[in-house]
């Protein structure tokens, strides 16, 4: 007489296999969801700088300037970072920031930087600059 189906320690084989496999799934899978966030939020960033070079083109001051798109992701539901000026714009110069908030909160690459120069930073980072921006 043969029995058919699965032994439990077959069984136990098979649910370790499946929780190792999540286990390395899953954070990689939320760092794809981050730096996917992220790259939204640079986006909008260099959108910014381009409009505030525009307006500097078109006014010779960046002094009136408002920021046209003011979160990211730009459209959808949940936003992720808050994008704002660092400071008051001068006549030559800006410094734009987006501040990552809700679940992005506590993203490695923390505040994403950028200036009239075209010069990008980060600030509250554990990881350095070059990271954040070349990902």
């Amino acid at each position: 007489m043969k029995h058919k189906g699965f032994t439990l320690i077959e069984l136990m084989i098979v649910i370790a296999i499946v929780g190792l496999l999540a286990a390395i799934a899953y954070p990689s899978y939320q760092e794809y969801i981050a730096r996917a966030r992220r790259a939204d939020a640079k986006t909008v960033l260099l959108e910014n700088a381009q409009f505030l070079e525009r307006f500097y083109t078109q006014n010779g001051t960046y002094i009136g300037a408002a920021l046209p798109i003011t979160e990211a992701p730009k459209d959808g539901g949940a936003k992720f970072y808050d994008v704002s000026f660092v400071a008051a714009q001068t006549a030559t110069a800006f410094q734009i920031q987006a501040v990552p908030k809700n679940a992005q909160a506590s993203d490695k690459c923390g505040t994403l930087l950028v200036n009239q120069s075209n010069q990008k930073s980060v600030s509250g980072a554990t990881v350095d600059s070059a990271t954040c921006w070349n990902n």
